[in-house]
């Protein structure tokens, strides 16, 4: 993926630059649900959480992780705000997995917490993010290792591409990460191709083997020249990084976890995404942070992506969001949506006051609790209210 994102960098620079917190308008949907105003108290890991929504509702809501806001810093760089993540996360798959639905998003900020914390307001690449999510799964994937469903190859790790794959492998050598089975997106949906399980295709017009990116073919090519007699040089990663899949052992899988894809690499990876789905539908595939608001909002015109908008509906408007967790920040104001499936959406406003010493003390109130996604402006005008109401 990195020589890719070399590629794809120049052209969608300008655009993701300004979108990159933003949840397209084209998402936007009516509130349906509001609550009372009646304020309650609640604790929030040692920290006060408050709302403006109904006190019922807001004192059963997974809170929000502590040390997540931009004036924080101090306080996550020394916990483990990401391990909190995927506590939550853990717990929705499962429910979600347990309700039957196949189709799973994860979205959160990657790179929160820890020596190195960033928050949106900092200087970041796609690198260190996909670094982080590949190390945020790694460490996600044993949760589930437990269960003797989930073992023998049977949790699928796909990364978006082989060097990442290798990476990961080098990276967790451990027995409990070695457990699951390490592969891409393009090895699996070949693979699922190839042995003929995809029953959906002229439903879903998602058949056929992998959609190679731009550019693929050329590095390929130019790394087998590179490696002359003793064949690929291994510019695009280590072949032997990659687990057999074999059918009636380690496939079908019973979980894939998907490690970022499209998300600053080739849109194919979305459309790969689909075929791997319906060559498996019972598979549950999780996608993190795979940046789907993009994909289902129509960042990508469909005049030159037309294979990635055939997707969309058919097959990303089903996805279940069970772990949300996206910073806000507009007219002055900062703010979080948020949702643990299968609860409802929060909205909460970061009420920030001076502190002792000057530091500021962050409290998160809870503005509405909502049973259905609200629009990017439905967001902001809740935090204006809130914040005028104070």
């Amino acid at each position: 993926m990195i020589m890719q994102l070399l590629l794809c960098s120049a052209i969608l620079a300008s655009i993701t630059s300004c979108n990159a917190f933003r949840s397209p308008s084209s998402l936007d949907i009516p509130r349906t649900t509001t609550f009372s105003k009646t304020t309650t108290s609640l604790y929030v890991f040692g920290g006060p959480q408050k709302s403006i929504a109904g006190s019922q509702q807001s004192s059963s809501l997974s809170p929000l992780p502590r040390g997540i806001s931009p004036f924080e810093k101090s306080l996550s760089k020394n916990i483990d705000v990401q391990g909190e993540f995927r506590k939550g996360a853990k717990r929705a798959i499962d429910a979600a997995i347990g309700d039957g639905v196949t189709k799973i998003e994860i979205e959160f900020p990657p790179l929160i917490g820890g020596s190195q914390s960033k928050s949106q307001f900092d200087d970041f690449d796609n690198i260190q993010e996909l670094d982080k999510n590949k190390d945020w799964t790694m460490l996600l994937a044993p949760m589930f290792l437990g269960d003797v469903d989930y073992q023998k190859g049977k949790t699928w790790l796909i990364f978006p591409d082989l060097k990442e794959c290798e990476l990961a492998k080098q990276e967790w050598a451990g027995q409990r990460y070695q457990e699951a089975t390490f592969t891409t997106i393009e090895a699996a949906t070949n693979h699922l191709a190839k042995s003929g399980s995809n029953k959906n295709n002229d439903a879903s017009g998602g058949g056929g083997g992998y959609d190679a990116p731009w550019g693929a073919n050329l590095m390929s090519g130019l790394s087998n020249l590179m490696g002359g007699k003793d064949g690929d040089a291994g510019l695009l990663g280590n072949q032997a990084a990659l687990d057999p899949i074999v059918e009636g052992e380690n496939s079908p899988a019973r979980l894939w976890l998907v490690v970022q894809p499209g998300n600053g690499g080739p849109v194919e990876d979305w459309v790969n995404c689909e075929k791997m789905s319906d060559a498996q539908p019972d598979t549950p595939v999780v996608v993190i942070n795979g940046a789907l608001d993009k994909v289902k909002g129509g960042f990508y015109p469909a005049v030159f992506f037309p294979k990635l908008a055939a997707t969309v509906d058919r097959f990303y408007k089903k996805f279940e969001t069970t772990f949300y967790l996206k910073p806000f920040s507009d007219k002055g104001l900062y703010g979080w949506l948020y949702r643990v499936y299968p609860e409802p959406w929060q909205v909460v406003w970061e009420n920030v006051k001076p502190g002792k010493d000057g530091n500021a003390e962050v409290e998160y109130v809870i503005v509405d609790v909502l049973e259905k996604r609200p629009s990017y402006a439905d967001v902001v005008s809740l935090l204006v209210k809130a914040s005028q109401s104070k």
